[in-house]
């Protein structure tokens, strides 16, 4: 293992900077990791909306990866933005024999809404890919679409989480920003139990990226050789510090501030 950490995040591109493999970079940097990465798709977007995507073929994806794996190495590896059955699978055979901890963010749609994971490529990753995950991380309309499950509460989280741990995840983080509440409660299950994650919601339209912050966050801690709670309670909190002082950018769904710790 690496002593800074060395993070290989596999997804989307993200023009504005905001969420994507973008996130992920500036997040595992910032964080002291290095990052490298595969990009699945190109996309034109703004705070606004995705306008295009432009999908990479799996086999460039994969060899993108193996590109990184034969030379650099990773100690840990982070899933994203796939898009389609064919990147799922071609994703899971290339990940299923490996030894370092792998945490993947099931990514359905973007924060404008836009649709980013077709039904056949959901069964997939049921199927596929998160038996391979160290850490899941849904949120509660993406936890909703895999389990078929209802959630609304926090309960209703632990619920989800329990029938994804019985796919065969490892762990789950149970994201909790979709719940209605004064609080933003997230909740980390792993078959010995639970940690409950609290902070003060945020109001705000300056949050595009925080799912894919939050995951990348919680792969470099894992990478620097962090356990499961401290790594996930690290990632929260450097997410929660970036909603808050995002710097009010674009008319939208604004980014995050993945930069604060180089202001103090």
């Amino acid at each position: 293992m690496s002593a800074q950490g060395r993070v290989l995040t596999i997804g989307g591109s993200d023009s504005s900077g905001g969420a994507g493999v973008q996130a992920d970079i500036k997040t595992i940097t910032l964080l002291g990791g290095y990052a490298a990465s595969a990009i699945t798709a190109v996309t034109v977007q703004d705070t606004h909306r995705i306008h295009a995507i432009h999908p990479i073929p799996p086999d460039l994806i994969v060899a993108q990866a193996r590109a990184v794996l034969d030379d650099i190495g990773a100690d840990a590896i982070k899933t994203g933005m796939l898009g389609g059955k064919a990147v799922v699978e071609a994703i899971a055979d290339l990940l299923a024999d490996m030894a370092v901890p792998i945490v993947i963010d099931p990514v359905m749609a973007a924060t404008t809404g836009a649709a980013l994971l077709d039904d056949d490529a959901v069964e997939a990753l049921r199927g596929r890919l998160i038996p391979l995950a160290a850490l899941l991380t849904p949120n509660a309309p993406e936890a909703e679409r895999l389990t078929g499950l209802i959630v609304t509460t926090t309960d209703d989280l632990r619920r989800a989480g329990e029938a994804l741990l019985g796919m065969g995840a490892r762990a789950v983080l149970m994201k909790g920003g979709h719940v209605p509440g004064d609080s933003v409660t997230d909740v980390l299950m792993t078959p010995s139990g639970e940690t409950l994650l609290t902070s003060a919601r945020i109001a705000t339209r300056h949050s595009h990226g925080t799912g894919c912050t939050l995951a990348s966050a919680c792969a470099v801690g894992l990478a620097q050789g962090l356990d499961l709670p401290a790594a996930v309670e690290r990632a929260h909190a450097f997410v929660a510090r970036a909603i808050r002082e995002a710097p009010g950018l674009g008319g939208g769904h604004g980014p995050i501030d993945h930069g604060w710790p180089l202001r103090g």
